[in-house]
């Protein structure tokens, strides 16, 4: 499974995000969202991902991707906190 997590500069909760994934001792593949590469994956799971009310899409945004699938998408340490507990 690639654990692949979406962030963007300054973002005190994308920083929450990676050090709890950290802790958690979750490897993730890092894409930031302002640098052209990030914009270009993100663009793949656009189907998948979360957005305010706005439209603009809810970042972090922590895909977890399995064998070419989505598997989920969480937003919050909350959630993936929620995710880790369901797993046993």
């Amino acid at each position: 499974m690639d654990y692949l997590l979406f962030t963007y500069p300054n973002c005190q909760k994308c920083e929450d995000m990676k050090a709890f994934l950290k802790t958690a001792s979750i490897d993730t593949r890092e894409y930031k969202v302002e640098q052209k590469e990030g914009r270009l994956k993100i663009r793949e799971f656009l189907g998948h991902i979360k957005r305010d009310e706005k439209g603009s899409i809810i970042l972090p945004t922590l895909i977890l991707h399995d064998n070419g699938q989505v598997a989920t998408v969480m937003n919050t340490r909350q959630e993936v906190q929620e995710w880790l507990k369901s797993r046993g």
